[in-house]
C-alpha cells in the first residue's frame, strides 16, 4: 500500500480561454514550474502534463494578446482539470505598443460573453466612432451607423442633437423601439411609459456603439429593437490628465466647442467632457443653443473591486420652423410658415456602478442609475400646415417632467461541464418612474415663453403616470463541444403602469381666438400584469474566424400611457388599446475577428401581434384624421447583409502603407398586414419599411490620410398603415419617396493635431425621410441640402 502511494502517477490538464467570451485560446505556451516543462495549447485551448507525483505545482499561461497568469493546483488522490481565464492585455516593447483590437474598419460585433452579458447566439453590431472618416461634429447618423444593416434613419436636425433609428418596420421616432441606454443604464424619459430619447451621447465622446437585435428582450428588457447601448470613452492610463479639444464650423452657423479630460492617478481614474453646439439651421427659423457635461470617476479599491459614478447634464434649446405639405416641398423645401415654435429639453442622469470579481470564474455588476428631466414645447401646429402662423391665437403648450430611479444586479459565473467550458448569468432589475404631463394654452407671443395663459382654467389634460417594473432574467451557455453551443433563457416581467389626471375638450367659437373649455373629466386607470419571455439561441464554428448563429426569442411592448391623452389636431388616440406581443428569429453567417475583411449575412423574421400604428379616416365632422390604436399583425421579413474589406492590403504581397477598404450594406425586407379588422389595412405594407436599404461606400488610406466616400439609398416608404400616397394638406401622412445621398469625408493626422472635413448631401439633393405627426412638424420635414463642416483637434 506504501508503494501504491509514493509511486502513483497523475496528470493536470486543463483547458485556457478568454476572460472577455470565453472562448478557447491556441498556441498558449503553459509552462509548468518555472519551465521545467510546458505545453502549447491545441486548436480547443486544451493542454496535459502527465506521469506527475502528488504535491503542489506552479502554472504559468502567456500568449502575446493576452496578459500571462500564474496559478498553482495540488494533487492530492486524483488527477486534477484545471480551466485558465486569460484577460485581454497590451505590452510595451521598445517604443512599440501591441493592443488586442478588433478590425480597423470601424464596425465589428461582440463578444460572446462581454461586461457581464451573454451574446452568444445573438445578431450584434459593434460602432467604434475613432476609426471612421464621419461628420462627429453633429453625430451624422448616416455615417455613423452606415454598417448597420437594416437601420431607417430620421433626420430631424442638422445638428444630431436627437437620435432617430427604426429597424426591421419599427417606428424610429426618438429611437423609441429600442432600449437605449449610456453605460448600461437607462436614458430615455422612462423605459416603460415613455421611452423616448431625447438625450443622444455626443458620439466625440463615444467610444463603442452596441446593438443587439431582437434576442435582446431576454437580457435588457420589452423592445422589439433590441438593445442600443452607447459605451462612453474610458480614463486615460498612465497619466495624470489628458487633455483634447475639438473645434468644428460648418454651414448655417455651425460652430461645435468639444473637449475632454481624462486620466488615472493611482487608484482613481476619471473621464469628464463638456460640449457646447450651437447653429441656425438651413431652414429659416431654426436656431439652437445646445450644452452637454459629463463625467465618470472611478476609484479601484483591489484588483478585483471597483466603484465608479457618472453623472450626465444635457439641456437645449431649439426654435422649430415647422413641418410642410407635399406642394410646399415641391415648391420650395427651405420654406417656413412657423416662427413661433420652441423646443425646450433638460436632462440629468446618474449612475453608480459596482464592480467585484469573486474569482476569475465569478463576478458581479450592480448598478443604481436615475433620471431626472423635463421636455417642453410650445407652438402654433395647426392640421394645414399651409396655414400661416396667427399672432393673436394662443400657443399649445406640453410639459413633460420626468424622474425614475432603478436598480440592475447581474451575477456571472464561469463553469466546466466534463472538458467543456460554460456560462451562467443570472440578473435582476427593478424599475420605478414617474412622469407628469400637462397640455394646455401658452402665450400668443413668439419668444420661448412656457408658462401657460391660466394655470387654472385653460388646462385641456393633467395626467400623472407612476409605473413600476420588476423583472428577473437569465441565460446560459451550454457548450456541447468547441464548436457547438446551445443559449436557452428566460425573464420573468412584473409591470404596473397607472394614469390619474383629468382631461377637457375646447368647446368651438364663433371667434376662433377666444378659449372656452368644457367640463373636466376625471380619470384613473391601472394596468397590471405579469408575464414570462423564453428564447433560445446557437452558435456553431464551422471554423476560428467563422460563426454560424440563430436565435429565436419572444418580445413584448407596453402602451405608452403618457402619449393616450394628447390633444392633437390632426389625431385621435384610442384610449382602449392594449400591449404589443410577438417574436422575432434571426439566423446567420458572419466572420469572427479578422483584420483584412468582416461580414454579416442573415436572414429575420418578426412577427408582431397587436402592432399599435395610425390609419387614415374621418372624425364626426369628416375631417381627415389619423387615429392610433392597435391596427393588426404584422409580419416583417428580411436578408440583411454586411461586407467589408481591405482590397489592397487582400491583393498586396508586401506590407504597404496603403489602405483600401470598400464596404456594402444591403437589406431587402418584405412585410404585410396578414391580420387586421380594419379592410382597409389587411394585406398592405408595414409602414416605415422600405424595400430595399443600401449603404456602401469606400476608404482610401495613405499613412496619416484617410478619405471616405459613402452611398445611401432607400426605396419608397409608407407613413401609415393604409399606405396612403398623398400628404394631402397636412403632409402627415403619404409616401415617403426614395432617395439617393452621397457624403464626403477627409482626415489627416500629424502628431497631436489632427484636421477633418466632411460634405454632407454631396449632390445637394433635396428630400426627406419623415412625416411628423406632431413636433416638429406637423408635415413633411425637409432633410438638409448640401453642408460644409471642418474641425481641427489637438490632443494634449
Amino acid at each position: 500500500m506504501v508503494s501504491t502511494i509514493v509511486f502513483a502517477q497523475y496528470k493536470i490538464s486543463g483547458k485556457v480561454l478568454s476572460a472577455t467570451d470565453s472562448l478557447p485560446i491556441s498556441d498558449c505556451t503553459v509552462l509548468l514550474n518555472d519551465n521545467k516543462s510546458y505545453r502549447l495549447t491545441n486548436y480547443s485551448g486544451e493542454f496535459e502534463f502527465s506521469d506527475l507525483s502528488p504535491g503542489r505545482y506552479r502554472i504559468l499561461v502567456k500568449n502575446f494578446s493576452f496578459m500571462q497568469n500564474i496559478i498553482e493546483v495540488t494533487i492530492t488522490d486524483k488527477p486534477v482539470y484545471q480551466p485558465i481565464y486569460l484577460t485581454v492585455g497590451s505590452r510595451t516593447l521598445s517604443e512599440v505598443v501591441i493592443k488586442s483590437k478588433k478590425t480597423d474598419f470601424g464596425f465589428s460585433h461582440m463578444h460572446s460573453v462581454e461586461n457581464l452579458g451573454i451574446y452568444e447566439g445573438k445578431k450584434t453590431e459593434v460602432i467604434i466612432p475613432d476609426q471612421l472618416v464621419a461628420n462627429l461634429a453633429t453625430n451624422n447618423a448616416r455615417q455613423v451607423y452606415s454598417r448597420v444593416a437594416g437601420l431607417n434613419i430620421w433626420e430631424n436636425d442638422g445638428a444630431g442633437i436627437q437620435l432617430s433609428i427604426g429597424g426591421r418596420g419599427l417606428d424610429p421616432n426618438r429611437t423609441s423601439n429600442f432600449n437605449v441606454r449610456q453605460n448600461g443604464y437607462d436614458i430615455s424619459a422612462d423605459a416603460l411609459g415613455y421611452p423616448e430619447s431625447y438625450y443622444t451621447p455626443p458620439i466625440e465622446a463615444v467610444k463603442q456603439i452596441q446593438i443587439v437585435r431582437g434576442a435582446a428582450s431576454l437580457q435588457y428588457g420589452t423592445q422589439f429593437g433590441g438593445l442600443l447601448n452607447f459605451i462612453m470613452k474610458r480614463p486615460a492610463i498612465n497619466k495624470a490628465i489628458e487633455i483634447t479639444a475639438r473645434q468644428s464650423v460648418g454651414s448655417y452657423g455651425f460652430y461645435n466647442a468639444f473637449t475632454s479630460a481624462s486620466g488615472t492617478l493611482n487608484k482613481l481614474s476619471y473621464y469628464t467632457f463638456f460640449q457646447y453646439k450651437t447653429g441656425n439651421g438651413w431652414r429659416g427659423n431654426s436656431n439652437f443653443d445646445n450644452y452637454t457635461g459629463y463625467a465618470n470617476v472611478n476609484y479601484q479599491f483591489t484588483e478585483s473591486t471597483k466603484l465608479g459614478l457618472d453623472i450626465t447634464h444635457m439641456n437645449y434649446l431649439a426654435k422649430q420652423p415647422g413641418g410642410l405639405s407635399d406642394d410646399m416641398f415641391k415648391k420650395n423645401p427651405m420654406q417656413t410658415n412657423r416662427e413661433r415654435n420652441w423646443f425646450d429639453v433638460k436632462w440629468n442622469l446618474f449612475a453608480l456602478h459596482f464592480d467585484h470579481k469573486f474569482d476569475r470564474s465569478n463576478e458581479i455588476n450592480v448598478r443604481f442609475f436615475g433620471l431626472y428631466a423635463s421636455r417642453y414645447t410650445v407652438g402654433f401646429r395647426e392640421n394645414r400646415v399651409e396655414t400661416p402662423d396667427n399672432d393673436l391665437k394662443a400657443r399649445d403648450l406640453i410639459k413633460g417632467d420626468f424622474k425614475n430611479f432603478g436598480m440592475e444586479t447581474r451575477f456571472l459565473k464561469r463553469y466546466t461541464t466534463g472538458k467543456s467550458s460554460s456560462v451562467f448569468l443570472i440578473g435582476g432589475r427593478y424599475y420605478h418612474g414617474f412622469n407628469h404631463s400637462v397640455q394646455g394654452f401658452g402665450s400668443k407671443g413668439k419668444d420661448a415663453d412656457f408658462n401657460y395663459l391660466d394655470q387654472n382654467n385653460l388646462i385641456l389634460n393633467d395626467y400623472r403616470f407612476p409605473n413600476t417594473n420588476v423583472s428577473i432574467f437569465t441565460e446560459n451557455i451550454f457548450r456541447l463541444s468547441n464548436k457547438f453551443s446551445i443559449v436557452p433563457g428566460l425573464r420573468y416581467e412584473q409591470i404596473n403602469t397607472k394614469a390619474v389626471g383629468f382631461y377637457a375638450g375646447r368647446i368651438p367659437s364663433i371667434d376662433d381666438n377666444s378659449i372656452e373649455l368644457g367640463n373636466r373629466t376625471n380619470e384613473v386607470r391601472s394596468n397590471k400584469r405579469h408575464f414570462i419571455l423564453g428564447g433560445i439561441g446557437l452558435s456553431y464554428l464551422p471554423s476560428r474566424n467563422i460563426n454560424v448563429y440563430g436565435n429565436v426569442s419572444q418580445n413584448y411592448r407596453s402602451i405608452t400611457f403618457s402619449d393616450m391623452r394628447i390633444t392633437n389636431p390632426s389625431a385621435d388616440i384610442d384610449p382602449n388599446m392594449t400591449d404589443e406581443k410577438g417574436h422575432s428569429i434571426d439566423i446567420g453567417i458572419r466572420s469572427e475577428e479578422t483584420l483584412l475583411y468582416s461580414f454579416d449575412v442573415s436572414a429575420f423574421y418578426l412577427n408582431y401581434n397587436n402592432r399599435i400604428g395610425e390609419f387614415q379616416t374621418y372624425d364626426n365632422q369628416d375631417r381627415v384624421i389619423r387615429r392610433r390604436t392597435n391596427i393588426g399583425q404584422a409580419v416583417i421579413l428580411g436578408l440583411e447583409s454586411y461586407a467589408e474589406a481591405d482590397v489592397i492590403q487582400l491583393l498586396h504581397k508586401t506590407n504597404t502603407n496603403w489602405s483600401g477598404v470598400v464596404f456594402a450594406n444591403t437589406a431587402f425586407i418584405k412585410s404585410e398586414y396578414r391580420r387586421s379588422e380594419i379592410t382597409a389595412i389587411k394585406g398592405k405594407e408595414v409602414e416605415f419599411v422600405p424595400g430595399i436599404n443600401l449603404k456602401s461606400g469606400l476608404r482610401i488610406s495613405h499613412k496619416n490620410l484617410k478619405g471616405s466616400l459613402q452611398y445611401t439609398y432607400l426605396s419608397d416608404q409608407y407613413s401609415d398603415a393604409t399606405n396612403a400616397a398623398d400628404g394631402g394638406f397636412s403632409g402627415v401622412v403619404g409616401l415617403i419617396p426614395s432617395y439617393t445621398i452621397m457624403d464626403l469625408g477627409l482626415s489627416y493626422q500629424f502628431k497631436r493635431f489632427k484636421l477633418e472635413g466632411n460634405i454632407n448631401n454631396l449632390t445637394d439633393e433635396h428630400y426627406f425621410t419623415r412625416r411628423a405627426t406632431g413636433y416638429p412638424g406637423p408635415g413633411i420635414i425637409p432633410s438638409d441640402n448640401r453642408t460644409f463642416y471642418l474641425t481641427l483637434q489637438v490632443k494634449i
